[in-house]
């Protein structure tokens, strides 16, 4: 239920600023709008203001919405209200109208993003978890403990790294735009402990690499935790072996164990070797109960993971990161909204480019059912988290609207431009073959993005 009204209540709240950013400066311009409607088919509720010409309404679909000016293309115009339809608008007056929705939008997520900002935000300290075998982090020297101090993206000066997500953002814009990442890492929280300059080239990651595993093969998947048995599942190979809830793992076989990220991929790699359904080697593992040693023989349970094996024990693992509230001053945290409203923008309209000219996976394409399942899970974590959901997915609609296709607010920016640049205006027929095209495009784009949403569920 949490996740049907979390996803309900974005998707209304995205539409209604899109269509009100058309709305309000289409009145600016002095056309009249004749309904405004969030959501398609027959309206579930509808009113009209006072002394106002606009009927607004809420439609049974929620999956989009409009705005329906005076126009005279779509249907007779009273001669005495000519100058208020929108095709007999100035040139700049109607691209101002149609750019409005999208800018709305991202007006939208940068005030979403100052209003996290200035509240404050928990996060997890930047205390590096023990790095993935194989991975970038493990050959650049990373061991697990680190305090990130600061971090730098190619030749760009370093800046301080405030939280672990920081971290994480910064390491994603980086492996996007293929750059390498320099950072400045304490041995420890200490304020004595020395500091060393640390270089992960991100730029020999492939375009391509950019998809879910790309923080595995980085090697930073989370933050520093205290390799702790939290809750365990009845009858999983956690309880059968006689663990405990608040367990301390030191050693599994031969292996020391320093923290909760170390001792995951000690038990997923367990079944590495092993096929589903096998039976995995037991383990002897070295715990710490109450303060005392005690040892236990653990046999992970083999489980399929896209093509690999991988050990699971049926127990949560890992104690929560330690955390720092994050919050920025009234001036500050708008200005980091705008900077982190044009990164995610950029960011995107280069995905999208990647996937374009097949230099990323269509997979990363998501479509409503995903949406769905971030919304849920976002409002299941508290108000400010949910408000990062929502300014995300502002952004992406924002950007998605600018793009040049001919059904979007992008293609009709782009028949105003041709319109300025000869003079004269997109014919009839073109614009007949252009809208014919730019919904087939569409059409397919939402079939690849709920194809890879289904393909994610029953993954």
């Amino acid at each position: 239920m949490l996740t049907l009204i979390a996803f309900v209540v974005a998707l209304g709240v995205l539409i209604a600023v899109h269509e009100y950013g058309h709305y309000r400066v289409a009145v600016a311009c002095r056309v009249k709008v004749l309904k405004f409607s969030v959501g398609f088919g027959k309206p579930i509720y509808s009113w009209r203001l006072k002394n106002k010409p606009t009927e607004f309404s809420i439609g049974m679909l929620p999956l989009g919405g409009y705005v329906k000016m005076l126009d005279e293309r779509e249907g007779p115009v009273d001669p005495a209200e000519r100058h208020l339809a929108f095709n007999n608008r100035p040139l700049g007056a109607r691209a101002a109208v149609v750019a409005a929705g999208p800018a709305a939008n991202l007006l939208l997520a940068i005030l979403l993003y100052a209003v996290v900002n200035w509240s404050g935000l928990q996060e997890p300290k930047a205390i590096l978890a023990s790095p993935v075998i194989g991975s970038i982090a493990e050959r650049a020297g990373l061991q697990g403990g680190e305090k990130v101090l600061q971090a730098g993206l190619g030749d760009e000066a370093l800046q301080d790294v405030r939280s672990f997500e920081d971290l994480r953002w910064r390491l994603t814009r980086a492996a996007l735009s293929g750059n390498d990442v320099r950072l400045a890492v304490a041995s420890s929280e200490a304020d004595s402990a020395p500091v060393r300059n640390v270089l992960l080239p991100l730029g020999q990651l492939n375009a391509a690499d950019a998809d879910a595993q790309l923080f595995r093969k980085i090697g930073i998947l989370g933050p520093w935790t205290q390799p702790v048995i939290g809750e365990l599942m009845p009858g999983s190979p956690a309880e059968k072996a006689g663990l405990r809830s608040g367990d301390v793992v030191v050693r599994t076989e031969n292996q020391a164990i320093v923290d909760g990220q170390q001792l995951r991929e000690t038990i997923r790699s367990s079944g590495s070797s092993v096929k589903a359904g096998e039976q995995a080697i037991p383990q002897a593992w070295q715990i710490l109960r109450a303060g005392q040693a005690q040892m236990v023989t653990v046999t992970p349970e083999i489980k399929k993971e896209g093509v690999q094996s991988v050990g699971r024990i049926g127990a949560y693992v890992g104690a929560p990161p330690a955390m720092i509230t994050v919050r920025h001053g009234p001036v500050d945290g708008l200005w980091k909204g705008v900077v982190r409203t044009w990164e995610v923008s950029v960011l995107t309209l280069k995905m999208m480019g990647k996937m374009l000219i097949g230099e990323a996976s269509l997979k990363n394409l998501s479509g409503p059912l995903t949406i769905a399942d971030y919304a849920g899970k976002s409002a299941s974590l508290g108000w400010s988290t949910y408000l990062l959901f929502l300014a995300l997915i502002s952004v992406s609609l924002g950007v998605l609207n600018l793009l040049p296709l001919p059904v979007l607010d992008g293609g009709h920016l782009m028949y105003y431009l041709w319109e300025a640049l000869t003079g004269r205006s997109v014919s009839d027929a073109w614009m007949d073959r252009l809208q014919r095209g730019g919904v087939a495009i569409l059409l397919g784009m939402m079939s690849v993005a709920l194809f890879n949403d289904v393909s994610r569920l029953l993954g």
